[in-house]
């Protein structure tokens, strides 16, 4: 298929710059304070984070100007090198940390294979639902063959344990197959499913089990599993209107763990008051606009679902862990996108805008 190129979604990438320069300055602020203590630098966790933005820029414009198009191919190994990634994190070769083997160490670098598994699964659904988009329909053709997928790819991933990445990889995908034309009912079954394993997940782990109790009664659990999410709830109630001050912020000073990580929001909502959280979720907002209208305005099928597909994948994401911040559902221990630290979430989502830049050059709405 040949197409005619033009200038990529000036408003998507002016949004996501937004997004990683508050992040920038939240991880500063949020971090500042462990890495004087733990380093003798305050600047060394946000020097670590910018250099992995200012890579993960690098490789979104490259995937940019590359025809998406070309890259279909790809689909295959990169579904294959995802569940490689994922079993070498549960082997010896992973690395365990705080109880979950999430990470490979290659070198100085340390990435999550679950990152590049969630990019890995829309990429491949976008690819194999272009070729079999007639029997998506059909329960055993359409539906059974993928289900199979996210079992095998959920079920490592929840081995490492991370509930929170499985649970955004499984409605990545059932988004996917509701775009693509899935009946209802088959859908209906397959959330029947997927509702039954994630509550026999929390029920054969003793930790989600406290995990879910908490959630329904922290102030009950304030000394063990409610505790993250009181002193959350105490760094946004803090912010009131305008916040504290950027940088003048308590929850920061080993009061909140994970401050400058899964819990950046509260931070944000501390320091930057009711504004400060509304422009974040105004950011995120208009990427989910700009995001499903590249997917809708999408020249073919293949760049619709990815772009449907990589738009849910950070916005379903984000909706996660802000809801985890503010106490309305259970601790996944999952970031923010662009915000929180992190630098193989960063450079995998940054790949994604890259492909949503990419077939926005192409869009048949100019």
């Amino acid at each position: 298929m040949r197409l005619r190129k033009g200038p990529p979604d000036f408003m998507l990438l002016i949004i996501t710059i937004c997004l990683i320069g508050i992040g920038l300055v939240m991880v500063f602020s949020a971090s500042a304070v462990k890495a004087n203590v733990e380093f003798g630098n305050a600047y060394y966790f946000v020097f670590r984070q910018t250099l992995w933005a200012v890579f993960s820029f690098i490789a979104m414009v490259i995937i940019m100007k590359i025809n998406y198009l070309k890259l279909r191919d790809i689909a295959i190994p990169m579904i294959i090198i995802a569940i490689l990634g994922l079993i070498a994190a549960l082997s010896p070769l992973g690395f365990e940390t705080k109880g979950s083997s999430r990470w490979l160490q290659l070198g100085p670098l340390r990435f999550t294979p679950s990152e590049f598994a969630k990019l890995a699964m829309v990429y491949f659904l976008a690819h194999n639902l272009e070729i079999n988009y007639d029997k998506i329909r059909n329960f055993t053709y359409g539906i059974v063959p993928y289900v199979v997928l996210l079992a095998i790819v959920g079920g490592l991933v929840m081995l490492q344990p991370d509930l929170g990445t499985a649970f955004v990889i499984s409605g990545t995908v059932f988004f996917m197959l509701l775009v693509a034309g899935a009946r209802w009912s088959h859908l209906g079954v397959l959330a029947l499913a997927g509702i039954g394993a994630v509550l026999a997940a929390i029920a054969l782990a003793p930790y989600r089990m406290e995990r879910m109790m908490a959630f329904l009664n922290p102030w009950k659990y304030s000394s063990d599993e409610g505790f993250q999410v009181i002193q959350s709830l105490y760094a946004l109630g803090s912010g009131g209107l305008f916040g504290m001050g950027l940088g003048m912020g308590r929850q920061k000073f080993f009061y909140l763990p994970e401050p400058f990580n899964d819990f950046i929001f509260a931070i944000i909502g501390e320091e930057l008051g009711f504004l400060g959280i509304s422009l974040v979720l105004t950011l995120f907002l208009l990427f989910a606009w700009r995001g499903f209208r590249i997917a809708i305005n999408a020249p073919d099928i293949f760049g619709s679902l990815l772009a449907a597909g990589i738009t849910t994948m950070i916005i379903f994401q984000a909706i996660i862990n802000i809801g985890v911040v503010c106490g309305v559902l259970p601790v996944t221990g999952i970031t923010l996108p662009f915000i929180s630290y992190g630098g193989s979430s960063l450079l995998f989502t940054m790949m994604g805008v890259g492909l949503l830049l990419n077939i926005s050059r192409y869009s048949t709405y100019k």
